[in-house]
C-alpha cells in the first residue's frame, strides 16, 4: 500500500487516496456523537429531498407538516402504535443479524411463515383458550427461526449467497401462503383468498392506555436484546466476531453457535411481526399482511445502526411516516409508491453516511 506521494505506507497510519485534488483519508476511529451527526444530517439530507418531491406533486411543506401534526395527536397516536408494533419487530430482526454480517432479505418470507403457524394454532385449535394466544406467538417465533434457518444451512453446507437465497425464499413462502389461502384455509362464507376470523382470545387487543398488545411484545423484544447486546457477554462475542471471526473462532468464541443463535432470533422476530400483524390488525390470515416489509426492516437497522434500543425510537418515527402516508393518499391521491420511494430515498441518504464515517475528505489547493 502506498500515500499521497507514491511512498510504501506505514501500516500503523491510516492509508490515503488521492483523486486529483480530492485526497481521501481513511479514518481510524471516530467518536459515536461524530457517527450520528453525520447519520443525522444525511437523514436531513433524505427527508429534505422527500419533500421537495412531495412539493412537486402538490403537497406544499406547510400542508405536509400539518398533517404530520395531526398523526401525532391523542385520536390517531393509537393508530401509529398499532402499526409501530411490527415494524420494530421488523427493524430489530434484521439488525440482529446484520450485526454478524448476515444479510437477512427474508423478513416478509419470515413472517409469512410466522402468520402460517401462528394461524395453524388457530384452525386446529391447538391448546385450550387461555393459552391460545401464547401458542399463536410461540409458534410464529417457531415458524419464522425455522425459515431462516433453512438460509443459514444453506450458507453454511453449500456456501449459499444468504441474500439470494433470502430473497428467494420470500417467493417460496408468499406461493405456499396462495396455496394454503386459495385452498384448504380459505373462508368458505365469504369466498375471499383469506382465513376465517380469529376468536376474541386469538387476537391482540388493548392493554390500557391505547397501547396494544403487539407493542408490548415488541417493547419486550427490544429490551431482551437490547440487554444481550450491551449487558452480557453475547454482546462482545458478537462484536467480535463482526471484526474478525476467523481470530474469534481461533481465540475461543463459539462462532458457529453465536451465528446460528443469532440468525434464528433474526427470523423468530419476523415471525413474531407476522403475528402481530395479522392478530391485531387484520384479525386474520391474510395474503399481503407482509407486503413491503423487507424495505422497512432494512431502513429501520440502517438508521439505528443494529442498536437494539434505538431500533423503538426508529420504527415509531417509520410507523409515523406509514400513518401519514395513508393520510396524504386519501386527502392528496398520492399512490403508496411514493411512500416506499420516500423510504428508499432515506435508505439511501443514511447508507450514503457511512463514507463520510470511514473517509475524510479533504481538497487540495
Amino acid at each position: 500500500m502506498h500515500d499521497v506521494s507514491g511512498q510504501p505506507a506505514d501500516p500503523l497510519i491510516a492509508p490515503s487516496y488521492r483523486f486529483g485534488r480530492i485526497t481521501l483519508d481513511v479514518r481510524q476511529n471516530l467518536s459515536p456523537w461524530k457517527q450520528a451527526v453525520f447519520v443525522g444530517g444525511s437523514l436531513v439530507v433524505g427527508l429534505a429531498i422527500s419533500v421537495g418531491i412531495l412539493a412537486m406533486v402538490g403537497i406544499s411543506p406547510v400542508a405536509l407538516g400539518s398533517e404530520l401534526a395531526s398523526v401525532l395527536s391523542a385520536e390517531s397516536l393509537r393508530s401509529v402504535l398499532v402499526q409501530a408494533a411490527p415494524l420494530v419487530l421488523v427493524g430489530l430482526g434484521a439488525s440482529l443479524a446484520f450485526r454478524i454480517g448476515f444479510w437477512n432479505l427474508g423478513i416478509e418470507g419470515q413472517m409469512i411463515f410466522g402468520g402460517i403457524f401462528a394461524a395453524a394454532v388457530s384452525i386446529y385449535e391447538i391448546g385450550p383458550s387461555s393459552t391460545r394466544l401464547l401458542l399463536m406467538g410461540l409458534a410464529a417465533a417457531l415458524g419464522g427461526a425455522l425459515w431462516v434457518l433453512l438460509v443459514a444451512f444453506l450458507k453454511t453446507r453449500f456456501r449459499v449467497n444468504e441474500i439470494i437465497a433470502t430473497l428467494l425464499l420470500n417467493y417460496v413462502a408468499m406461493y405456499f401462503l396462495f396455496h394454503l389461502l386459495y385452498g384448504v384455509w380459505q373462508d368458505s362464507k365469504t369466498a375471499f383468498p383469506q382465513s376465517t376470523p380469529f376468536r376474541p382470545f386469538e387476537r391482540l387487543g388493548d392493554v390500557g392506555y391505547g397501547i396494544n398488545g403487539g407493542l408490548v411484545i415488541a417493547i419486550a423484544g427490544v429490551l431482551v436484546a437490547g440487554w444481550l447486546l450491551h449487558l452480557s457477554r453475547i454482546g462482545f462475542y458478537t462484536r467480535f466476531i463482526s471484526a474478525n471471526p476467523r481470530m474469534a473462532k481461533i481465540v475461543g468464541v463459539p462462532v458457529q453457535t453465536m451465528m446460528v443463535g443469532l440468525i434464528a432470533a433474526s427470523g423468530a422476530c419476523a415471525g413474531l411481526a407476522g403475528f402481530v400483524n395479522i392478530a391485531s390488525q387484520e384479525g386474520r390470515l391474510t395474503q399481503s399482511f407482509s407486503s413491503g416489509y423487507v424495505f422497512s426492516g432494512v431502513l429501520i437497522a440502517f438508521l439505528s445502526r443494529n442498536d437494539p434500543i434505538v431500533v423503538a425510537v426508529v420504527g415509531f418515527l417509520i410507523a409515523v411516516l406509514f400513518i401519514a402516508g395513508q393520510t396524504l393518499q386519501v386527502f392528496y391521491q398520492i399512490p403508496f409508491t411514493m411512500v416506499q420511494m420516500i423510504e428508499a430515498i432515506i435508505v439511501i441518504a443514511v447508507a450514503s453516511s457511512e463514507f463520510l464515517i470511514r473517509h475524510r475528505v479533504r481538497w487540495i489547493r
